[in-house]
């Protein structure tokens, strides 16, 4: 009883304490390196390309160090079929291609860029790409429209980025 009532005693058992933590932490593997799921978009590609009447867009290879993180199918305006998917660029920023049927005029472009003021135009493959800036989401984007379908590369990566992600683009066959 008395062992518990001084300093020392109270000293001893939060020494045993941190002790056992300490060497728990020891013991416990942990890894320095980040690690990015990938996520696999090809099978949500291929049905987004068997659900809507146009031509699919899609990247032909995924750019050099960069993560497809996310891909998604969502309803958006008019029942127009969006498609989403998402990266972790080599310089660890985040990247969306997204590409919607909505009647032209309708504002998905806008919508994707949080802004409808065009900053000029970025030449991607020989095709102009508009340009859009949201300073106070740091938000960068650029959008084609093209009949039927518009093209939208956004994010938080920097112009050079998104024209790399812009540049993959091809048509997605329609399956037989």
């Amino acid at each position: 009883m008395r062992l518990t009532r001084t300093f020392y005693s109270y000293a001893v058992a939060l020494f045993v304490c941190l002790a056992a933590v300490g060497l728990f932490l020891l013991m416990t593997p942990q890894s320095r390196t980040e690690r990015i799921p990938k996520r696999d978009y090809s099978i949500t590609l291929a049905n987004f390309n068997r659900a809507v009447p146009y031509t699919v867009w899609g990247p032909a290879q995924d750019p050099g160090g960069w993560v497809p993180n996310s891909n998604r199918i969502a309803d958006g305006a008019n029942g127009a079929k969006v498609l989403y998917l998402g990266y972790a660029t080599a310089k660890r920023e985040h990247a969306m291609f997204a590409q919607s049927g909505e009647q032209p005029g309708a504002g998905f472009g806008n919508r994707m860029a949080n802004s409808d003021k065009s900053v000029g135009t970025e030449q991607v493959n020989g095709q102009p790409w508009d340009k859009r800036f949201r300073e106070d989401k740091n938000q960068r984007t650029l959008i084609r429209t093209l009949p039927g379908v518009t093209l939208v590369v956004t994010g938080t990566a920097d112009w050079p980025e998104l024209a790399q992600l812009a540049a993959t683009l091809r048509e997605v066959p329609k399956p037989a």
